[in-house]
């Protein structure tokens, strides 16, 4: 499937994500993009207006995170949208705004909405988005932007037919951490980097990932639920009452562990190391412990090959929480990430820098930030290019363990295939 954005490689990814911005107290590297570009240009003391697409679990963070910031950061909430009409109607309530609505495309049509925030099940953000895009509003997409590759490649075409913001929810890139570990390692802190290693456990009870326990096979569709409408390019089954509240487990609406976990993970490397698609991915797990009709492994774990030459592993078991440390290795050093920023250390433990971050992984900084971007242009802390390069590595590593292959970025296609069917430079490329 061809790219529809311009071919962005690492270097041209690395000198338009040096600038750093301040974002209530945040320094990030991002990829700016100008508020000149919108319909209507935001003032610094404009009131911005929000719509929010989905009211589910995740969104209820957001109507919360709004709700904290809606004074200090001057924004108004208009409508709310979701397929279940009481749970639209509860969002409304709980954001204090005038409208709800079941059919999303209604909150688009409110010319005065700025931005929306999409927090439904992965395989409805690309449309939504889309849609978002083409209604004139910049738009904060929960994580991961998409549920698809070619559907990442649709929606950052439309993002730049229409010049619009899209910040994607990896809220860990409001932390500075990332951002000034890559200051770092273009400084030559770590000599040549040439591995990471980063995790994601849990330790689940006896319902397994995401299986509430409350959900049994009798659970009735809500009356007022339209069970199509959620189900939208999804194939059209009756309604179960486990892929509505456990949807995770289904590959038709998520790509579990990888896109739900993992995309919080390997985002930060690849902004640490100003990394964008990997060469090679291997993704290794099973339904090891909870085989209950869900289709997504329970354990999982990635490796990703880059073609800067270097590899980056991903743990991510949900039986056992015990992890890995958060770490670059470089020739020269390694650098450690904490909960307070991160320090590089020499082969004999000698500390050669450290850090103290700004921020963290938080929604009400991501929102701020997507807000400080349409009022005075600030960079985005999580763009769609960043976004697009999470989708790549997650999306291989899953069809790795569906089909038992390596897979590979294809960069003259830009697609994934079978890695035994390139052939392979084990150098590092110049362009990488």
């Amino acid at each position: 499937m061809s790219q529809p954005a311009d071919r962005l490689d690492r270097r041209s990814f690395l000198r338009n994500t040096g600038a750093a911005a301040a974002t209530a107290g945040v320094v990030a590297g991002a990829i700016s993009q100008t508020a000149k570009s919108y319909g209507r240009v935001i003032g610094a003391n404009d009131r911005i207006r929000v719509g929010f697409i989905g009211a589910g679990g995740m969104a209820n963070a957001h109507m919360d995170t709004y709700n904290d910031i809606k004074e200090a950061n001057n924004v108004e909430a208009v409508a709310v949208a979701d397929c279940w009409k009481t749970r639209a109607e509860d969002g409304a309530r709980k954001v204090s705004a005038p409208h709800s609505y079941t059919d999303y495309h209604k909150v688009l049509d409110h010319d005065e909405i700025d931005y929306v925030t999409i927090a439904t099940p992965e395989h409805w953000h690309w449309t939504m988005t889309i849609d978002a895009l083409d209604a004139g509003k910049a738009v904060y997409c929960e994580k991961p932007m998409t549920h698809t590759i070619p559907q990442a490649q649709a929606v950052w075409k439309k993002q730049k037919e229409t010049g619009l913001p899209l910040q994607v929810g990896v809220q860990a890139m409001s932390d500075d951490s990332y951002a000034s570990a890559a200051e770092a390692i273009r400084d030559g802190e770590l000599g040549q980097v040439v591995q990471a290693q980063i995790e994601y456990v849990r330790r689940y009870g006896e319902q397994g990932p995401w299986r509430n326990p409350d959900i049994t096979d009798d659970t009735a569709q809500p009356e007022d639920l339209n069970w199509n409408d959620w189900l939208g390019d999804a194939e059209k089954i009756d309604w179960n009452p486990h892929h509505y509240f456990e949807w995770r487990n289904y590959s038709a609406y998520s790509g579990g562990i990888c896109t739900d976990l993992f995309i919080h993970r390997i985002t930060r490397i690849m902004k640490a190391c100003d990394l964008l698609y990997p060469r090679r991915v291997v993704g290794m797990g099973g339904i090891w412990q909870w085989p209950d009709g869900r289709d997504l492994p329970d354990n999982f774990e990635m490796i990703c090959e880059y073609p800067r030459g270097m590899t980056v592993y991903v743990l991510g078991t949900m039986s056992n929480r015990v992890g890995v440390d958060h770490l670059i290795r470089g020739y020269r050093g390694t650098l450690y990430f904490t909960n307070t920023g991160w320090t590089i250390k020499d082969k004999d433990g000698k500390v050669l820098r450290e850090h103290k971050k700004t921020g963290g992984e938080d929604t009400h900084l991501h929102h701020t930030n997507l807000q400080n971007h349409l009022r005075n242009g600030e960079p985005l802390n999580c763009p769609v290019q960043l976004g697009m390069a999470g989708v790549v590595a997650v999306n291989m590593a899953n069809e790795s363990w569906r089909s038992g292959r390596m897979m590979a970025w294809d960069k003259e296609n830009e697609q994934m295939v079978p890695a035994d069917t390139l052939p392979i430079d084990y150098y590092p490329e110049d362009n990488a």
